[in-house]
């Protein structure tokens, strides 16, 4: 089966597709429609509450025929945050959990989990800290709600999870760790709380078919005019997966996404 997950940065401009941004956004994703994957999870949709509208499901249906489309928005700021799902085939079940996170994250969107016969897939938009880290005990506060989440799903079924983790594990995942160990998304706390979410019991796809690699990234600074021509990213970006099916993961890779810059998609291949 293939998965691809990948941080938008908003449905309406990719299907406006009206800027020279939009219209790179609209050819990625018209990109991902083509590999047909089994499900295409999408973060940062930046929807109304109300979820997608005519014009959005016309165009993406266009994109993807016969497939489903779930969307969680935000309730708590317009336009903000938001997750999405594009499945292939109809799951048993649908969730949008709010975990006993703290402000209004729960109202955020930020997950979206389906559920099938053998295993859980699920998407997660993970909140920033802030520029100035003023939402860092909030952040943890959510990482510890979120393991418990995941971990409530991982005690019925297998789960496949991705999404915009925004954090950076380890110094190999960006380009600058020396220099960004206060910054948001390489924070010591942020980086012990994604330990604990994989010593729960789930591998980094990615990172165990590549392990010691440099230079894989998933984002690159959008105000940063040369960061992707000189591969100055973070590595953010991840398809995580229960142990006990880390076996079965085939190829996990970064889509290439020309000169767009901010998230690149990943593709998961997994044998299920």
């Amino acid at each position: 089966m293939k998965f691809i997950s990948w941080n938008i940065d908003s449905i309406n401009a990719a299907v406006e597709h009206s800027s020279d941004r939009g219209k790179m956004t609209w050819g990625v994703l018209s990109d991902l429609a083509a590999q047909k994957p089994d499900v295409l999870a999408i973060q940062e949709t930046k929807l109304k509450d109300s979820g997608l509208t005519k014009k959005h499901l016309a165009a993406l249906t266009e994109l993807f025929p016969d497939y489903h489309f779930y969307t969680n928005s935000s309730t708590a700021r317009k336009s903000y945050a938001g997750t999405m799902m594009i499945a292939k085939e109809e799951p048993v079940a649908v969730d949008y959990p709010t975990i006993g996170a703290p402000g209004e994250m729960d109202q955020e969107g930020r997950i979206v989990t389906l559920e099938y016969k053998d295993f859980f897939v699920s998407t997660v938009y993970t909140p920033n800290a802030g520029s100035k880290l003023d939402r860092l005990e909030d952040r943890q506060a959510w990482d510890d709600a979120y393991r418990a989440y995941i971990d409530g799903l991982n005690e019925k079924k297998p789960v496949i999870f991705s999404g915009d983790f925004n954090v950076a594990h380890e110094e190999i995942d960006l380009k600058h760790p020396s220099t960004n160990h206060h910054s948001a998304g390489f924070t010591d706390e942020e980086r012990e709380k994604f330990t604990l979410l994989l010593d729960a019991g789930y591998t980094d796809t990615l990172r165990a078919k590549n392990p010691g690699q440099a230079d894989i990234y998933t984002w690159w600074a959008q105000r940063v005019k040369t960061s992707k021509i000189n591969n100055s990213g973070w590595r953010i970006d991840y398809y995580l997966v229960s142990n006990r099916i880390a076996d079965r993961v085939q190829d996990i890779k970064v889509v290439d996404t020309g000169a767009r810059q901010d998230h690149a998609p990943i593709e998961l291949t997994i044998d299920l």
